[in-house]
């Protein structure tokens, strides 16, 4: 520990040196040694006692806060695809913002050292790693990480560290035609043969690895030759393994993300190539890594990219190994959770279960036919051959993965579009067959099945607000707050967008990930405050952070009809201590919408006579549970309400 504050030390005197003369600043490449080769280890606790009780905050860490002048080079504000000098510093100095938001957990981009630049955009959002062992050095020092670790700490709050497994950054190009430089180039003449345009970078793929040729006809698999340019941080990646030809699928770019061998196997678009996650040392070689990362550092979880393009087997070696090595040093509740990005509410659960699946239970997911493969038996030897001397493998795999189908179906067909509210009542039924509905041993202690990532957008997506771009500023703003509070009420933990509380309105990457200081970080907007609100409502009352749930109400309805766009929900358990929430929403955007149609009502689970306070009206309007057990109100449109029990209100919030 002592060393470490030393280093802490040290680290802010060059930083400060540096800031005064920024000429000096070395360009990548120029330094020969990476920070986890040091002796860093810090000692490992537990912060976290529930994660349904958090809230998570995405952080692109180039785009949030500049908090260190000295590390700014490369930096280019005129164009969003390059980098813009947002830093852990940054973070670290605006903690106080993240905390009046009411912000509990920070998920900050991946901090390994990326290559610098390629094509002409950079590596600035962390998804190009040349070196796994060291930090970006964009972002700042192993210390400076460290003590943002710390800090968040202090303030109650978690770090959830962003890693990618499925593959290395633009590291290798493919000598198609043996001539040993990158081209390229159109083949043929257009006569007997079509003209093809190929990329040695990046080409297309072939299920048999990608083949060289010559003048007289293919020549077999083509060879990959590393690029050496340090001045892009185009060098072999690291660890030493991943120099090694072998460790790499070489099949090309994936092109049809439904064809099982290309979601698997294929270079990731953009020449990002695929790693060989089957073998054992490429397994193992992962686990040692970022379990260094969390001994160095003391983050609290990890947020996981690509998960869809890696096999389940990996997952189950992956997720238990490195569980029980942080728990032998005292770190348990480690979060793992990421991103299937796909709307097929199976496809994201399986990664969550507990059956043994393998790729032909992969193949069927993405509606293909095959035999049915290996038994589970059978499947799970073959594994546990990568640990001859550890615990035997079992099903167990991801604690959770972002709700990619309810941002389609929900969020976006019915928040914003308005479409019928009972496919959200649907989805949310088919969780239980769907996703995992048993805990990891030695995970967080919650199902799955219990614990989706809610989010309204992310750095993958456009931001909500501009798919509505056409619309009126208030009705914008209204399908905002609305979707806003929806997230952070439903089961589930919330994930919110930086910028977002900022009413940031960007389209597709670039454009949505604006840079969130050129606000001035402003708190009294409405969608800040708006924000506040809802996370404190969230705070204030169990039930909306650990109650089970039980829809209430939803329709087919979306035209005139008295409930058109009517969503109510009832949150309560044992879990939540007693708490009762009704959530009610009018998703409807013409006209008010109430809780009952041709004489029927919503039924509730509330005792009649029950007298329930609206937390989100202004004059607190009561309700009573009628002798029939329903409860009869009416929401404007793109609004909604929020019951709770008159014993349990929270005023002034």
């Amino acid at each position: 520990m002592a060393r470490t504050r030393i280093n802490h030390a040290l680290h802010r005197a060059l930083r400060a040196a540096v800031s005064l003369a920024p000429l000096a600043v070395l360009a990548p490449g120029c330094a020969d040694f990476r920070e986890l080769d040091q002796s860093t280890e810090v000692e490992l606790s537990v912060h976290v006692d529930d994660w349904r009780d958090e809230v998570i905050y995405q952080i692109l860490v180039d785009r949030f806060a500049n908090g260190d002048r000295g590390n700014d080079y490369l930096v280019n504000h005129d164009d969003l695809a390059r980098y813009q000098g947002g830093d852990w510093q940054g973070i670290i100095d605006r903690m106080g913002y993240l905390e009046e938001l009411g912000v509990t957990t920070l998920w900050i981009s991946p901090v390994v050292r990326n290559v610098e630049t390629d094509a002409n955009v950079d590596g600035y959002h962390g998804y190009w790693a040349q070196d796994f062992g060291d930090v970006n050095p964009h972002f700042g020092s192993l210390a400076t990480l460290q003590e943002l670790v710390r800090e968040a700490h202090r303030r109650d709050m978690k770090v959830i560290i962003d890693i990618v497994t499925n593959h290395v950054g633009q590291a290798f190009f493919y000598d198609m035609n043996l001539n040993g430089v990158p081209d390229i180039n159109l083949q043929n003449n257009g006569g007997a043969m079509p003209v093809r345009h190929y990329t040695e970078y990046d080409p297309d793929f072939d299920p048999r690895r990608i083949q060289a040729f010559t003048s007289l006809g293919e020549a077999g698999p083509a060879p990959i030759i590393f690029q050496y340019d340090p001045a892009t941080n185009h060098v072999p990646p690291r660890p030493a393994l991943f120099e090694d030809p072998a460790v790499y699928n070489r099949k090309g770019r994936t092109y049809d993300f439904d064809d099982p061998d290309q979601l698997l196997h294929g270079d990731f678009p953009g020449g990002l190539k695929d790693l060989d996650t089957k073998r054992c040392d490429v397994k193992q070689e992962f686990v040692d890594v970022y379990a260094k990362w969390i001994e160095s550092t003391n983050a609290d979880g990890y947020r996981i990219d690509t998960i869809k393009h890696v096999e389940y087997e990996f997952w189950r070696f992956f997720t238990q190994r490195l569980r029980q090595r942080l728990a032998e040093q005292g770190k348990t509740n480690f979060l793992m959770f990421g991103e299937v990005f796909d709307g097929r509410d199976d496809l994201l659960g399986s990664f969550t279960k507990h059956e043994i699946l393998g790729d032909n239970d992969l193949i069927r997911l993405l509606g293909r036919t095959i035999d049915d493969g290996p038994t589970d038996e059978e499947q799970i030897a073959v594994e546990q051959e990568c640990v001859p001397d550890g615990e035997p493998l079992t099903g167990d795999q991801i604690d959770s993965v972002f709700y990619f189908s309810q941002h389609f179906q929900a969020v976006r067909d019915v928040f914003a579009s308005a479409q019928s509210t009972d496919r959200i009542q649907a989805l949310w039924q088919s969780r239980y067959t769907n996703w995992g509905t048993e805990p990891n041993a030695m995970g967080i202690g919650v199902a799955p099945a219990d614990m989706p990532i809610n989010f309204i957008d992310n750095h993958d997506v456009s931001r909500f607000l501009f798919n509505l771009r056409d619309r009126p500023a208030e009705v914008r703003q209204a399908l905002l707050h609305n979707a806003l509070l929806f997230v952070n009420t439903a089961q589930g933990v919330p994930c919110l967008y930086y910028g977002t509380e900022q009413a940031f309105e960007g389209g597709n990457d670039p454009a949505n990930r604006e840079r969130l200081w050129d606000t001035g970080f402003d708190t009294t907007g409405p969608t800040f405050q708006w924000t506040k609100r809802v996370l404190a409502l969230r705070a204030a009352y169990p039930a909306l952070r650990r109650g089970g749930t039980n829809v209430a109400w939803s329709t087919t309805h979306t035209g005139d009809e008295s409930d058109a766009g009517i969503f109510a929900f009832e949150r309560f358990g044992s879990d939540s201590g007693g708490s009762y929430v009704i959530m009610v929403f009018n998703t409807n955007q013409v006209h008010a919408s109430s809780t009952s149609f041709e004489g029927t009502g919503m039924a509730v689970s509330a005792p009649p006579g029950t007298v329930l306070i609206d937390a989100l009206s202004p004059e607190q309007a009561s309700y009573m549970v009628a002798s029939d057990g329903t409860v009869d109100l009416v929401v404007e449109p793109m609004k909604a309400a929020m019951l709770v029990p008159d014993t349990e209100f929270e005023p002034g919030i």
